[in-house]
């Protein structure tokens, strides 16, 4: 579980039940959000198809743009940025 910063839910995470300051993992739309991530950057689909099959595959609406930022802070973690 990770502790709530914000009033914004990231993608991926629920408000807990026992616990509304903590989020937890949501495994379905993390393991989705992994594919799509994995296919954007293989090139394969663009940041709004990928957003689209998002939403289609989960129920929950991810933008584009929010995407590139969730693609951007991944990379830049890695590059210990």
């Amino acid at each position: 579980m990770l502790r709530k910063k914000s009033s914004t839910v990231p993608f991926g995470y629920g408000v807990s039940h026992e616990n509304p300051k903590f989020l937890e993992e949501i495994p379905e739309q993390l393991e989705v959000l992994n594919e799509m991530k994995t296919l954007v950057t293989d090139k394969v689909l663009s940041l709004r198809e990928a957003s689209t099959w998002i939403e289609h595959k989960t129920g929950r609406y991810l933008s584009h743009v929010g995407l590139k930022k969730i693609i951007d802070n991944e990379h830049n973690e890695r590059l210990g940025g």
